[in-house]
């Protein structure tokens, strides 16, 4: 169970939820297929294919949130709309107005979405509620904030927080790049990317580039900031720190994976296995990570939305591809 990306978040420590709250409370909202006249309809499934809306493994829980929509393109219902207001402009003599035209669309948008085929998919969720991390396996924000919106609206309770660290990332990275040092527990790869702060806007990115070079500290002499830089933590997991604070291709290592052997011909220990990697791994790196720019700085508590911290692509290779 290896999310490909994330969208990661503060959660209250002090939240007081247990699984099985959040069970019963998802619950209330389980998913129902789409309606005669529904383009859409979202709620809880079963993040592990049982009967439970909360896969809870270790202290780790996972939610999974089912979408359903109508694939009925605009296109289609604006080529049925003209060719009926064509026969009506016929029988009465002239052209429908715009009062007219819009009762035309709705009927028959109404007419076709019920004969229209449906697509399912999936968005799921990782709650750490001990070390305080909400993960959304999303690729952008506002996909996350389909979950997150959908979390608020189904619980009782769901406070999250702001999280701000000491030092940002694009000061933290220059300083480790000029100095060639990875700060403790990382060690610094040699992809990352340079950008000029000038109205240039001048880029330059370097794969495979020794951090030593004259070169590197030229660029940051005349002003070029990281815009990212590749990482290894702990020698088990690689990825991509950018400017904004995201984390991108991370890569758990195969040392990382070898608990996983022997368990493949189980699914639902495989599942269990996987989901307890993957939680025990990217915590570490999280909270690892924030030390290294320097701690957190006093919780924001007064907006409920809460922001991403990081934003994750995860994506599991062989060792022969890692570097």
């Amino acid at each position: 169970m290896f999310f490909k990306n994330a969208q990661v978040y503060r959660l209250a420590k002090d939240w007081g939820m247990t699984a099985e709250d959040l069970e019963a409370q998802l619950a209330k909202k389980a998913f129902q297929p789409c309606g005669s006249q529904d383009m859409e309809s979202r709620g809880w499934v079963s993040p592990n294919k049982t009967e439970s809306l909360v896969a809870a493994v270790g202290g780790q829980w996972l939610v999974a949130l089912g979408f359903e929509s109508r694939i009925l393109p605009g296109a289609v219902v604006k080529q049925e709309a003209e060719e009926r207001a064509q026969l009506i402009a016929e029988q009465q003599g002239f052209k429908p107005g715009k009062k007219q035209m819009n009762e035309i669309k709705e009927a028959v948008l109404q007419e076709l979405l019920p004969r229209a085929f449906t697509k399912r998919s999936t968005m799921y969720a990782w709650i750490d509620p001990v070390g305080g991390w909400l993960v959304v396996d999303a690729s952008s924000q506002s996909r996350a904030e389909d979950v997150l919106e959908t979390l608020r609206h189904t619980l009782d309770s769901f406070p999250l927080t702001l999280l701000r660290t000491e030092r940002t990332p694009v000061s933290a990275m220059a300083d480790w790049l000029a100095a060639g040092e990875a700060p403790e527990g990382f060690t610094l790869d040699s992809d990352f990317s340079l950008k000029s702060v000038s109205e240039d806007k001048a880029e330059a990115s370097f794969k495979r580039h020794g951090l030593e070079s004259a070169h590197v500290k030229d660029h940051l002499e005349a002003g070029k900031l990281p815009t990212r830089l590749a990482m290894t933590f702990d020698d088990r997991v690689s990825f991509v720190l950018t400017d904004k604070g995201e984390v991108k291709r991370i890569d758990l290592l195969d040392v990382a994976k070898e608990s996983l052997e022997g368990k493949d011909e189980d699914a639902e220990a495989l599942f269990q296995a996987e989901f307890a990697l993957m939680a025990g791994e990217l915590s570490r790196l999280f909270e690892s990570l924030v030390d290294a720019l320097g701690g957190e700085l006093t919780q924001v508590t007064d907006e409920p939305q809460g922001v991403p911290l990081l934003e994750i692509e995860v994506k599991t290779v062989p060792a022969m591809e890692v570097a």
